[in-house]
Parts: C-alpha cells; sequence; structure tokens
C-alpha cells in the first residue's frame, strides 16, 4: 500500500536515540537528556489556575471558533504592540493556530501546491523542511552556516546563499522560510538582516514566512527582532508566535500566525475545515498568561541564559570549545575534532552508550546538521554538572 505523503520522509533519526535512551533507562542508568527541546519548566500559575476555573465552566466544553475567540487574538496584538510597537489588527491580522507546527504546515498548503517551490535553510528544524512537501512543492535547501564556522554574520551567509539559490532556480520560489533565533544552530539576526530580506521579497514577490519560536529567548542584551517591524513587511510577510517557549506552555498548543491579512484569511479559511480551534479554556488561559503574567517571559529567558553558560562553560573545562548562542534555547555543538570520523548520529549513539548523555543528531535536521549535535537547554545546572562529569569521563580523546 501507497502512503503519499509521507513517501518521501526520511527516516526519523531521533527514533533511535530515543530508543537508546529508553533501553539505558530500563537498565537503571540515569541518562541526563538534552535532547528533545521539550520545557521543564512551569507554565505561569495565574494560566494554570485560570485553565482549572474556565474548565469547570460547561459552556467553554462545546466547539470553539478556529481562528481563536476575539480577547486571545485582541491578547497577541496588544503583545506585538508592547514588544515590537507593531500594530495589528486582531481581526484580520491574526489567526490562532494549534501550535506553531500545524499553523506552519498548514499555512504552506494555502501557499503551495504541486510544481511550486520553497527556499528553506538547511540544517532546519524538520517540519520546515517537510511542510512544503507535505503541500506538493519542491525543496531548495540554503546553507545556514554556523555561527561559530565562519567570521561573517550568520545572516550575511544566509542571504548570500538565498541570492544565489534564487538565480539558479529554474522555477522561483513561490515562498522563503526563515526562523532566528534559528533551531538548531541557533543563528541570530539584527534587524538590518530583516530589512534585506523584506526588500528582496517585495523585489521578487514572494511570501515569507518567519517563525518566530524563539522571540523571547536573546542573551547578552540580544532582543531578536519581528520581521513585522520593517516598514511594507506585512505587505509579503507572516510571522508565526507561539506561547510554547516565551511562556512554557508547550503542551497547551497555543500559536499565532500574524502579519498579511489575505495570507491571514487564508488559512483561516482553510482552518475553518480542519479544526474547531484548540480547547477554549486553554484559550482562556492563553489570554490571561499574556495579560497578567506579562513579566514571566523575562523570567524564563535568565533561567536558559543561566543554562547555556553553565554548559558552555562546563564543555570548555572538557577541552570541547562551542560558541555561546545569542538565542534560542539550544547550543549547536560541532562534532570535536578527535570524534570528527564519526556520524552525527554515531556520536549521539556513543554520548548516550558511554557518557549516559542524550543529544539530537545534527542528521536529524537535514543534510546540513551532519557534523554537530544540539543540546536543548532542559536541564538545570545541578544535572547539567553531572552531564559535564560524565562527558569527561568518556571523552578521553579530547584530554
Amino acid at each position: 500500500m501507497e502512503f503519499r505523503r509521507i513517501t518521501g520522509l526520511p527516516p526519523y533519526v531521533f527514533a533511535q536515540i530515543n530508543g537508546l535512551k529508553a533501553d539505558a533507562r530500563a537498565h537503571g542508568r540515569d541518562v541526563i537528556d538534552f535532547g528533545f527541546g521539550n520545557p521543564d519548566l512551569p507554565s505561569p500559575d495565574v494560566a494554570v489556575a485560570k485553565l482549572a476555573e474556565a474548565a469547570h465552566n460547561p459552556k467553554n466544553h462545546r466547539y470553539s471558533a478556529s481562528r481563536g475567540i476575539p480577547n486571545l487574538r485582541l491578547a497577541i496584538a496588544n503583545r506585538y504592540k508592547m514588544l515590537f510597537d507593531v500594530d495589528l489588527d486582531p481581526d484580520t491580522e491574526v489567526v490562532t493556530t494549534i501550535g506553531a507546527k500545524e499553523g506552519l504546515t498548514h499555512l504552506m498548503w494555502v501557499l503551495l501546491g504541486p510544481g511550486d517551490s520553497a527556499i528553506v535553510p538547511s540544517p532546519s528544524y524538520p517540519i520546515h523542511l517537510a511542510g512544503p512537501g507535505f503541500a506538493g512543492a519542491n525543496v531548495i535547501t540554503v546553507p545556514m552556516v554556523d555561527p561559530g564556522a565562519s567570521t561573517n554574520d550568520p545572516g550575511d551567509d544566509f542571504f548570500a546563499g538565498l541570492v544565489d539559490a534564487w538565480q539558479k532556480a529554474s522555477v522561483k520560489p513561490r515562498v522563503i522560510v526563515v526562523s532566528f533565533p534559528h533551531n538548531p544552530t541557533s543563528a541570530c539576526v539584527d534587524f538590518a538582516f530583516m530589512e534585506r530580506l523584506v526588500n528582496f521579497a517585495l523585489e521578487h514577490d514572494v511570501v515569507i514566512c518567519h517563525d518566530f519560536a524563539y522571540a523571547d529567548l536573546g542573551f547578552d542584551g540580544y532582543r531578536p527582532p519581528s520581521i513585522l517591524q520593517v516598514p511594507r513587511a506585512k505587505e509579503c510577510c507572516v510571522e508565526l508566535y507561539t506561547l510554547t517557549k516565551s511562556f512554557s506552555m508547550a503542551g497547551w498548543r497555543v500559536g499565532f500566525l500574524v502579519g498579511n491579512a489575505e495570507i491571514v484569511a487564508a488559512l483561516t479559511k482553510l482552518k475553518s475545515y480542519l479544526d474547531y480551534g484548540t480547547f477554549q479554556p486553554v484559550q482562556i488561559a492563553a489570554i490571561v498568561a499574556m495579560n497578567e503574567a506579562v513579566d514571566y517571559p523575562e523570567q524564563l529567558r535568565m533561567i536558559y541564559q543561566s543554562r547555556r553558560d553553565t554548559l558552555i562553560d562546563g564543555l570548555r573545562r572538557v577541552g570541547w570549545d562551542v560558541v555561546p548562542p545569542r538565542g534560542s534555547m539550544f547550543i549547536w555543538a560541532p562534532i570535536p575534532d578527535p570524534y570528527r570520523e564519526m556520524s552525527s548520529l554515531e556520536f549521539s549513539k556513543f554520548l548516550i552508550e558511554e557518557a549516559d548523555v542524550a543529544t539530537s543528531p545534527g542528521v536529524g535536521f537535514g543534510g546540513g546538521g551532519d557534523g554537530h549535535v544540539r543540546f536543548a537547554l532542559i536541564e538545570n545546572e545541578l544535572r547539567t554538572h553531572q552531564a559535564v562529569r560524565n562527558l569527561k569521563r568518556a571523552l578521553t580523546k579530547l584530554g
């Protein structure tokens, strides 16, 4: 039997790591898990309390609105005004999604079809590479250079590759998918890069989809820019914002597509056929999170920065020199030279077997990711210190 939409999907290499991790734990080993970017920090207390309260109201158990209830769309519009000084019309320029992953996948359905193409960075979060393919489109990859492996700004390297890919494409792409701070490389860009990207899109009549999952996770004074801050961006751009990392509400599945009104309307129409929206008590609690836990993302940001510093310092003491990221909740680490003969999958397996430390192999984010592993900052400082001791014991070639 042929399953058309999944035929072209590559093997899910993370499953192999998950299997090794589960086997090790079944044998009583304490695996310190930096693999899956699944936030361990709690959601805001005020949101949890509101969720419980709203769930007791039978009216909230009925079908909701797939586009999101009005006050939820208003809350995200107010947040954009506060954070980025961007004005959004909650009725025409905002639609609620069941997480950014669902939003991006269905967005590709309304923007792309068979015979179309999209430009996507490589390596990238897997759905960025798979989403256009689900819509039947061709994916053109542009290298996202490791921020620690180039003397150039990562935005400069990517933009040069973007221009080159555009010029070489026989069928000009309809969509460019980007995400800054970037997952998995944690590459960050400045406002000037966003200006260049918007001007490129306006000149070439292409849509920019910016996945802004790590909007609130910038370190050392860096503030990730929204692409919608650029003048005229709404003519060609949409942006995905989510409460997953900003408010540590991963399992709640609350995201938003904002920006170009025509594109927002197209996704809203498609979603009206596909779903009835997130459970209404979750939407109500999300409103409270954004309105009453305004400082919570900053508290989380400080925790992630402390975890970053602890892990980077530990890796350096082991002899594994990694450039600290300016944003995201990940560390993108090149495989140390004495172990470079291993693939990223082999090296990730080695770390579980010899150090009881789980990471994500870079190849799981596309071919451009091999030669690296990704650490997610989901373990506290105490556990991170233990991981460093384990790595020091296992990585004997580092001396």
